[in-house]
């Protein structure tokens, strides 16, 4: 007897951006034992896994020098994939009673990861916790680089182009339901853009201490009443690279660890449940500890998915 599925499914894609290497992640996770080290940790014990493999993306990245929107027609052409096989993933895992775990991938994984999760549940209501050092608020318009990895957040909430923002069946959450935890690099126009809008901002430093604590249990309790599950989208360079993380962009003055697994568990224990949960930007590099890294992404799963324990 189980207490809940969770299914797993992996999005291969760098298409997002300037440099490849992200679409190997779902890969290198699972090769190097993601889901023993899932199966050991204590709050998920009596959770059924199901691998559903990773969506379809050949090519998993292709280089692209348009200003605007690198690969956006690839792009488009993915998320739609990738939220079909979140879909039948769910569907095979128990439907309405299973709960998602994402491999990445670049963060626009997340995009189609909850357009899935919606199409499996029709209706359902989403708060969004986005974890990144970097704001993934830019939009076509906004960008000095082009690369559509620093557009997904604002993707999920309508903002962007039209065709992207379609390809994410978005917008998926209002804008009052979504909050960015650890931002630190973030564009001129981009920050604004984020302090214009009716996203919450919880920085690194903030989190650190117990009044940034208690400001995130008080925002994730009140938009908790008003959703019916949360996703929380954790791109791994939201944590200090002293953690010699294997990732695709490590920054400085990150959050720690522990930090990290306090906040997403806070909104965990909001009073909705986490459907989902997605690990992003995962990415081997040299000096990188990839053993930590599993670990840490098996401890961030365990708080958002750990199963409540049961009243006596």
């Amino acid at each position: 007897m189980t207490d809940r599925t969770v299914v797993i499914a992996g999005s291969p894609t760098a298409l997002g951006g300037h440099f490849g290497g992200m679409e190997h992640g779902p890969r290198l996770l699972r090769d190097n034992g993601l889901r023993d080290r899932l199966a050991a940790r204590p709050g998920l014990a009596g959770t059924a896994w199901l691998d559903h493999g990773d969506a379809a993306n050949d090519p998993g990245w292709v280089e692209d020098p348009d200003p605007r929107a690198k690969n956006l027609e690839l792009i488009a052409a993915y998320l739609g994939r990738l939220a079909s096989h979140v879909q039948t993933g769910l569907v095979q895992g128990d439907g309405a009673a299973a709960a998602l775990l994402v491999l990445g991938g670049d963060c626009t994984s997340h995009t189609g990861a909850m357009a899935g999760l919606r199409r499996a549940r029709p209706g359902i209501r989403l708060g969004l916790a986005w974890f990144d050092a970097h704001g993934d608020f830019n939009t076509p318009d906004t960008t000095p680089s082009g690369n559509v990895w620093g557009m997904p957040f604002a993707m999920a909430v309508g903002r962007g182009e039209a065709r992207l923002v379609a390809s994410a069946e978005g917008r998926s959450v209002r804008e009052f339901d979504a909050g960015l935890f650890g931002g630190q690099v973030l564009d001129e126009t981009e920050s604004r853009m984020l302090a214009a809008s009716g996203v919450a901002q919880f920085g690194a430093g903030m989190l650190g201490d117990p009044a940034g604590q208690a400001a995130v249990s008080a925002w994730a309790s009140t938009v908790a009443s008003r959703i019916d599950a949360w996703y929380i989208a954790f791109d791994m360079d939201a944590l200090d690279d002293s953690g010699r993380w294997a990732i695709a962009m490590p920054e400085t003055d990150g959050l720690s660890l522990a930090t990290a697994v306090a906040t997403v568990r806070t909104i965990a224990t909001s009073g909705a449940p986490v459907i989902g949960f997605g690990a992003t930007a995962v990415m081997e590099r040299d000096g990188a500890d990839v053993g930590g890294t599993v670990d840490a992404i098996a401890a961030l799963a365990e708080a958002a998915l750990a199963v409540p324990a049961k009243a006596a």
